[in-house]
């Protein structure tokens, strides 16, 4: 009887803005998509990235 475990995933940071892919997570699928403001260098300020599997 092994147990199913869940992999963690790659998951990309996408500035709304630019459409840039500035960061890359690792984390367990299932949940709610993230949504952070974080720094995008192509318009030297913080914007809101949201997360997406490529």
């Amino acid at each position: 009887m092994a147990k199913n475990k869940k992999k963690a995933e790659t998951v990309f940071l996408v500035c709304e803005e630019t459409g840039d892919y500035n960061y890359t997570l690792r984390r367990k699928p299932g949940g709610e998509k993230l949504q952070l403001k974080k720094y995008c260098p192509r318009l030297r300020r913080h914007t809101m990235h949201v997360e997406k599997k490529k």
